[in-house]
């Protein structure tokens, strides 16, 4: 009985020191575990996506590529695969598998013995744990921690929610995480289009992705592959005829089909600076967003294509700056030299359908040419014609008359494959290229509602980052004169309407002590006397344009432009009136928009919504609240309340709407109005053409158009000496923009407001005509203006724009 008893107490005191042990440790390693109980709420990392207006993918964001797939939504075999081949006990054990642990033990024993490979037994909660909790080492105290907090981790989540951490987080190679990035990665597939022998090699990557890489170690992936499909068999999730059926079938991978992303790289710059101002980069990154933009496809390959034609014509007038490169190719060999010209990298801003070549022969009419792709060609004398040389005060060299004026035999150029018919097979003929110095922008909008739906900021995303849309600030010149005609038509005690005389005439304006006087003039530096509103902007009038903002004063034109956020804080200098404060393209054409849409404010915006993970919205352009919409009455469209603010009389900007269309059919616009379509607009020039614009709309589309260098410099003449301006750089662009847009669409009148009458005016003399034989054109006058203008003590007693001059 003593010995018994002797033999007990040492037993109770081992398992009491034993528990003790046990205790402390666990309280020892318990103190500084990560808390496990976000994981409740957790959210993978997951790709955020941008997605055009017709839902073409036009980008992704992410850290890691993963797509979040809930529990509810994952195969059963595909569940059941990572169960067999890692945790078969998962639904039963509470964190730890003591049976898959002892029988680990044992196993490594053995394979100790034989010098092998030890193998783990960590449950899948365990893998959670550590893939989102701990780090990877392999000490005994992270193996303590882990346990205790898979212990925890099973209290507080199902199982399905760990599993699905698990089946979402996991790392499978291939740059994916989870297993619905892997099946794409791997198969280019879906989870539900897996097969079961497919699922099975997904499962069997866990442990070791790279050791199983298909491509590289195909047996071992085989023979992984098959061990996961045996253990499905012995799980009983699938009988044995299906197992070995899919032993049998070939590991085949499938590259993914490499997705298809919509190119617009001005815009989607914008977007994501957007983006990141509104949220955080890490949630645009991580959170799986789903970003719906306003771009048009068609629309920006317009814009696109409309700017680089326009940058490209102004280029080719003004001459050929020369070859991209040059190889010596005399006694070369020419395998050597064609070895050369391949290892000359592609240069900042080629077309995608540009290519090197190099000069191999010179005639008179034709030069030989090797292309990179090893192509052979040819090049004409005719197509080269403007190829002159560019001289140092700017202008261009000889007519061409020989191509050894323009080439000389190694030069590498680029070319474009010309419209030409081939003249064999094998040889084509080709076109010359260079890439232009001068940049631009067009930006094209909705008046209505602001959204953007295209924009270009350069010759090429790939040559300069920098959006001329948003980022250069210039100064636009006559480009800003409709907004101080549109100034002085909303003052109501100055009573201006289109047919206002308004006196051409020169005029000095004193700048203050110590200046000198300053003495604006015409660009025709000619004078026209009296002249009705109506021309001043069709012809661009700078002094009437003075004498119209002398009127109505500086601190008024300042709290307009402001107003119409075209300025942040325009200094109170009369040459702000002629366009000399700098604004940015998207500004002018906001303001531009607002006159069209009969003076609403909008916002330009780039997104549209912006939806979470989960479908939620996140935002809205349009935030209007619509009751109506909800309900099942399919019969009546909802009414939408409009909560713009009205920034100035409809009328007015309808009076303007109407000048401006008046520079598109007679005035400095009037190259336009071939498109076809009730087009308005208005040129924009600075001094010594730094800078050229046309800002302008149709009834339910504002584009404006900018175009300089970005180190500025005069745009120089043509070489019939015009001088190069709005109407011949910028205008050409915005027309050949609207064609490809509206040239095929039935023609849209602009909306006349309430209130407005059409009555016929003497140009001349403003007065409404009453005999049919007079000349007259038609004009667009307010109520209160034809009430006044029909009153003969009108003409008697006042004396328009008395005190001006």
């Amino acid at each position: 009985m003593r010995f018994f008893l002797l033999c007990f107490s040492i037993i109770f005191m081992g398992i009491f020191m034993a528990a003790g042990i046990i205790g402390y440790g666990l309280w020892h390693f318990g103190q500084e575990l990560p808390d496990y109980k976000y994981l409740k709420a957790y959210e993978p990392p997951v790709v955020s996506r941008v997605f055009a207006g017709n839902g073409q993918l036009m980008a992704e964001y992410a850290i890691e590529k993963r797509v979040f797939v809930p529990i509810t939504a994952i195969p059963k075999i595909v569940k059941n695969a990572f169960i067999a081949a890692e945790d078969q006990r998962f639904y039963d054990h509470t964190g730890l598998d003591f049976i898959g642990l002892a029988r680990a033990i044992i196993t490594n024993i053995i394979r100790y013995s034989r010098g092998q490979r030890l193998i783990g037994a960590s449950t899948i909660t365990q893998q959670v744990t550590k893939n989102f909790l701990l780090s990877n080492d392999y000490s005994l105290s992270r193996k303590i921690k882990e346990a205790i907090l898979a212990f925890r981790i099973e209290q507080a989540l199902s199982k399905d929610r760990i599993l699905e951490l698990y089946l979402n987080q996991i790392y499978l190679g291939y740059q994916s995480y989870g297993v619905a990035q892997a099946a794409l990665a791997y198969f280019n597939k879906s989870l539900h289009d897996l097969s079961i022998s497919e699922a099975a090699f997904l499962a069997a990557l866990p442990k070791a992705p790279n050791n199983y890489n298909p491509k590289r170690k195909h047996k071992a992936a085989l023979a992984r592959r098959n061990w996961v499909i045996e253990r499905l068999y012995q799980e009983k999730f699938i009988n044995r005829d299906i197992a070995e059926n899919a032993k049998k079938t070939p590991l085949v991978t499938y590259d993914r089909q490499k997705t298809t992303l919509f190119k617009a790289g001005y815009y989607i710059e914008g977007v994501r600076q957007e983006l990141v101002k509104k949220y955080s980069l890490d949630k645009v990154l991580q959170q799986g967003l789903s970003i719906h933009v306003n771009l048009d496809p068609m629309m920006q390959q317009y814009a696109e294509k409309s700017l680089q034609s326009g940058l490209r014509a102004y280029d080719r007038r003004h001459g050929y700056r020369g070859a991209i490169n040059h190889i010596d190719v005399t006694n070369l060999q020419p395998y050597i030299y064609i070895q050369k010209l391949q290892e000359i990298p592609k240069v900042s801003g080629m077309l995608q359908h540009w290519q090197m070549g190099l000069i191999t022969h010179i005639t008179k009419d034709k030069a030989e040419i090797i292309l990179q792709d090893l192509s052979l060609g040819f090049i004409d004398l005719e197509s080269t014609q403007w190829a002159r040389k560019v001289l140092k005060n700017g202008k261009v060299g000889q007519k061409i008359t020989h191509l050894n004026q323009v080439f000389t035999i190694g030069d590498v150029i680029l070319v474009s494959a010309s419209n030409d018919d081939k003249i064999s097979d094998d040889i084509n003929f080709y076109q010359l290229e260079q890439i232009p110095e001068i940049e631009g922008a067009l930006i094209a909008m909705n008046p209505h509602n602001g959204k953007i739906y295209a924009m270009s900021g350069g010759w090429s995303f790939d040559k300069s980052k920098f959006n001329r849309a948003v980022q250069a600030y210039r100064q636009p010149g006559s480009a800003l004169k409709p907004i101080i005609y549109l100034a002085a038509l909303t003052e109501k005690n100055k009573n201006y309407h289109p047919a206002t005389l308004l006196l051409d005439a020169p005029i000095v304006i004193d700048q203050g002590p110590g200046l000198p006087k300053w003495k604006p003039a015409n660009y025709s530096k000619k004078y026209y006397g009296e002249t009705p509103m109506r021309i001043g902007i069709e012809k661009s009038r700078n002094l009437m344009t003075i004498r119209l903002a002398l009127d109505i004063g500086i601190e008024k034109i300042k709290s307009f432009t402001e107003k119409l956020k075209i300025y942040d804080d325009l200094p109170l200098q009369y040459s702000m009136a002629l366009g000399a404060g700098e604004t940015n393209l998207i500004r002018i054409t906001r303001a531009y928009a607002t006159i069209v849409n009969g003076g609403k404010d909008i916002v330009p915006s780039f997104i549209d919504r912006v939806s979470d993970r989960y479908a939620k919205n996140l935002l809205k352009h349009d935030g209007r609240h619509c009751p109506q919409c909800s309900t099942n009455d399919a019969q009546t469209p909802p009414i939408l309340p409009d909560v713009r603010e009205q920034l100035f009389d409809s009328r007015s900007a309808f009076q303007v709407t109407s000048m401006l269309e008046g520079v598109v059919k007679r005035g400095t616009g009037k190259k336009i109005r071939s498109v076809g379509v009730p087009l308005a607009g208005k040129t924009g020039t600075t001094n010594d053409s730094y800078d050229a614009w046309f800002v302008g709309f149709s009834p339910d589309l504002a584009v404006g158009v900018y175009t300089g260098f970005d180190k500025p410099r005069s745009l120089g003449y043509q070489r019939n000496g015009v001088a190069e301006t709005g109407s011949t750089v910028a205008a050409p662009i915005f027309k050949e923009f609207m064609q490809y847009v509206l040239g095929h669409k039935n023609p849209i009148p602009f909306r006349t407001p309430s209130g407005i009458s059409m009555v016929k005016i003497n140009p001349k003399t403003g007065h409404i005509v009453t005999d049919s034989s007079q000349k007259y054109i038609h004009e667009y006058l307010k109520t209160e203006q034809l009430k006044l203008l029909t009153t003969q003590a009108y003409y008697k007693d006042q004396k328009q724009l008395d005190g001006i001059y």
